[in-house]
């Protein structure tokens, strides 16, 4: 699946179909999410268009730490943030106040990004056998102990730890076919 890492290495390499992807797929939004920021959907569509330009003018490296969606996010909200800090020096938002915005919107980052990770995980379970699906989702998500989720599976508790084990191998596996970073697993 491409998340637009491969588009815009293909804008870098002077395919400019690339660049007409990532608008196509990113631009509407990243203006919403920008819009969350300013609170204005004109200057909000101003600053997307400023954070294409970066893309285009400036071509910074993508560091494929997230996907390409979060750091494109990531650029915009960095836009919109150096526009709120030159808009304030005009306005009556008091310093203090901006701080408190840029902290919640770091908190809001953090949520999108922790979201999208798991939506990776929740398209790399489908993949997997209905037994490995069913054993992870009985004790990640209902927080089932081995025990509870053996008895709910018909399982002794040795084949049990095998099936727990072998899920976690097999989604692992999944997981780094996406090119998922993961801390924990």
């Amino acid at each position: 699946m491409d998340n637009g890492a491969s588009s815009y290495r293909r804008f870098l390499d002077g395919d400019d179909r690339g660049l007409a992807e990532i608008v196509r797929n990113y631009s509407d939004g990243l203006i919403l999410y920008l819009n969350s920021i300013v609170n204005n959907i004109s200057v909000a569509e101003e600053l997307m268009e400023e954070t294409l330009y970066k893309l285009i003018t400036k071509k910074p490296k993508f560091k494929e730490k997230y996907s390409f969606k979060t750091w494109l996010y990531t650029i915009g909200r960095n836009v919109a943030i150096d526009y709120l800090r030159h808009n304030s020096k005009m306005s009556d938002t008091s310093f203090e106040d901006l701080e408190n915005y840029v902290k919640d919107e770091y908190d809001l980052e953090r949520l999108y990004i922790i979201e999208e990770r798991k939506i990776i995980v929740h398209r790399a379970l489908k993949k997997l056998n209905a037994e490995y699906k069913q054993v992870l989702w009985l004790l990640y998500f209902e927080g089932l102990s081995n025990t509870e989720a053996a008895i709910v599976m018909k399982k002794n508790s040795r084949q049990m730890k095998n099936l727990v084990y072998r899920a976690k191998s097999t989604l692992k596996s999944e997981l780094d076919k996406e090119g998922f970073v993961y801390e924990e697993l």
